[in-house]
């Protein structure tokens, strides 16, 4: 085996991937304290295609010198906006057709391993809410949501990174939608 280089991976300019048709998937960060994990969101949007991250309440927003050093300049290709309250941002996505999942450990999550997109709410758009990294999705937003999403785990710590979280599951929506 060797190793391909960056050139011969043949990947799209930004211009080019500003173009590209892109997965009907808009994650909201609920209130992400953390910069690190916001620019890792950006780096994982960008390498699955997807149409918008959208920020809320006390989520970094770009520029941002600690967004930039984990998104590595994805934070210049993926569309993104702020709203300053989620619950808002649910009731607008909502109101615009997408399938709200949170991402959240509650009473009648679909296990992701189980989880069939298409057939899940049959809207064709998703929009996946990630929650702070203590407090999780707010119950308040997970109220306005169509359902949640939870990743199994087997281990004795109850969560992953919300980062982590978010390559995991908007991994398996790229598998199944694309």
């Amino acid at each position: 085996m060797q190793k391909i280089t960056n050139e011969e991976l043949g990947r799209p300019t930004p211009e080019e991937f500003a173009m590209q048709r892109k997965l009907p998937l808009t994650v909201v960060l609920d209130n992400v304290r953390s910069a690190n994990n916001v620019g890792a969101f950006f780096r994982t949007g960008d390498a699955f295609g997807i149409e918008r991250i959208v920020l809320c309440g006390i989520s970094a927003v770009p520029p941002s010198r600690e967004i930039h050093k984990s998104a590595l300049g994805a934070e210049f290709t993926v569309a993104w906006e702020y709203a300053s309250s989620t619950v808002e941002a649910v009731s607008r996505l909502r109101a615009e057709g997408y399938c709200v999942l949170a991402v959240e450990q509650v009473r009648g999550a679909v296990s992701l391993d189980e989880l069939e997109a298409a057939a899940f709410g049959g809207l064709g758009k998703f929009a996946l809410v990630f929650g702070n990294e203590v407090d999780g999705v707010r119950q308040e937003v997970v109220d306005l949501c169509h359902g949640a999403v939870e990743i199994p785990q087997v281990g004795t710590k109850h969560s992953l990174n919300v980062a982590v979280s978010g390559g995991v599951v908007l991994w398996e929506f790229f598998r199944q939608l694309r």
